[in-house]
């Protein structure tokens, strides 16, 4: 979309010939910005709600750098995932206002300042098997924050003692969306899904002996779950998971808002 469709979609807005949300189907049509071996979705908050994340791993340090920069020049917000302390260093000594997490592997610029989530926000839960299992979790809560969400951590209440899950019922009974994320055979989900009415999300992670197969073990076990409501992600997808709790939020978000202006 270039300078004069966007002045022409203002005007007609300005001069009530259109509304509020034809414009914004029109300017869903914004092209994204091609710097050569990156084609960046600058434009995807406006349709997805949540604006593009960079994949670090595999990128150079000096393609997520330009990369960043690029995204900064257009929001406030740029998050990568899978970024290694050594490529986090790099990118510090270049964009100084950059933060990051080792044990989420995330890498976040962030300009505004949210305000903190209050008891009214929708509520995620995420439960983790074993304290092995963090790394993941925190991939995924923390991404979670960066959408300025509601997030608990109930961390460690595998089933291999039972009885520490139970004691979480009220958190979890209170729960708009759990991310259960557990690897050896993968059993927590299934349990936590049949306690709750809430959606669960299912992370599998590549934590266990040999016969777990890097996560595959747990992960047939959660796709062939007999509790009903729940949804799988790839192993060690925390990532994913979070993009999904915050697609099920937003939609709750998105039907509160009309139904209030209504």
């Amino acid at each position: 979309m270039d300078n004069l469709k966007l002045r022409q979609i203002l005007t007609d807005l300005s001069n009530q010939q259109i509304d509020v949300e034809s414009a914004l189907n029109s300017l869903r049509d914004f092209p994204y910005a091609d710097m050569g071996y990156a084609r960046l979705d600058i434009h995807r908050s406006l349709r997805k709600g949540s604006p593009e994340v960079v994949f670090c791993e595999h990128k150079t340090p000096e393609q997520v750098v330009s990369i960043f920069e690029r995204i900064k020049q257009s929001q406030i917000r740029v998050m990568g995932t899978r970024v290694s302390p050594e490529l986090a260093n790099y990118v510090q000594r270049r964009i100084p206002d950059v933060r990051y997490d080792p044990v989420s592997r995330l890498l976040t610029l962030q300009e505004d300042q949210p305000a903190s989530p209050n008891d009214e926000q929708p509520l995620v839960v995420i439960v983790t098997g074993g304290t092995a299992d963090i790394p993941v979790a925190e991939e995924s809560a923390q991404t979670l924050e960066f959408l300025y969400q509601r997030v608990a951590r109930v961390y460690d209440v595998g089933v291999a003692g039972l009885h520490r899950l139970l004691d979480q019922r009220d958190i979890l009974m209170n729960a708009d969306v759990i991310i259960s994320i557990a690897g050896m055979e993968g059993a927590l989900t299934s349990v936590v899904a049949g306690l709750v009415a809430c959606p669960v999300i299912g992370v599998p992670t590549s934590v266990g002996y040999g016969s777990s197969f890097g996560g595959l073990a747990a992960l047939l076990a959660m796709l062939n779950s007999c509790a009903p409501g729940v949804a799988v992600v790839n192993i060690d997808n925390g990532f994913g998971a979070a993009q999904m709790a915050f697609a099920i939020l937003e939609q709750i978000r998105v039907h509160s808002h009309k139904e209030t202006i209504q």
